[in-house]
């Protein structure tokens, strides 16, 4: 049997200050150094559930859905959802913040999936995820179908494999 690991225990919380060098030329904070930013949270939360090396494996989706000026304090949310053989999806959630103003808003959300390895790089098991709030159950519960898609478009799967998905949309 798995060791178990609440998603709690892999909570990250990182805030970044908007700097001059981290814009662009509309003094906004350019999606590359966002990407970094968020590949660097979530990389931390992937290593405290899995007390190991990981390794970026996939990034679903990044929405720029606000810019962030520059000046804006910058806070990144990362937490697993669910932990599979040796690979863990991990969701974030990022603030940007106008403390003068006294406004927040969420810019960004995306799901990245890491792989923990041992010293010469190869696969090796995880604990399991344990949600523990609604949030926690809701992102674990719709985790198994989110792996399938991703399988499915890297070719990994054949879509008629993927049973999460074909539930979805009722497919026989």
């Amino acid at each position: 049997m798995r060791k178990q690991k609440p998603v709690s225990e892999s909570s990250v919380r990182m805030t970044e200050l908007v700097l001059p060098n981290d814009t662009n030329t509309l003094n906004n904070l350019m999606g590359g150094r966002m990407m970094h930013l968020m590949d660097v949270a979530a990389a931390i939360s992937a290593q405290r559930h899995s007390n190991r090396i990981v390794v970026t494996a996939s990034v679903d989706n990044v929405s720029f859905r606000e810019g962030i000026k520059l000046g804006s304090v910058v806070t990144l949310e990362a937490k697993v959802t669910r932990a599979f053989s040796s690979s863990m999806e991990v969701h974030i959630d990022v603030w940007a913040e106008d403390i003068p103003s006294g406004t927040k808003i969420k810019s960004n959300e995306a799901f990245f999936t890491f792989v923990a390895v041992d010293q010469s790089g190869r696969p090796i098991d995880v604990p399991e995820a344990v949600p523990e709030t609604s949030e926690e159950i809701n992102h674990y519960d719709g985790a198994l179908r989110r792996r399938q898609l991703r399988l499915v478009l890297a070719g990994r799967l054949k879509p008629q494999e993927a049973t999460e998905l074909k539930a979805l949309f009722d497919l026989e």
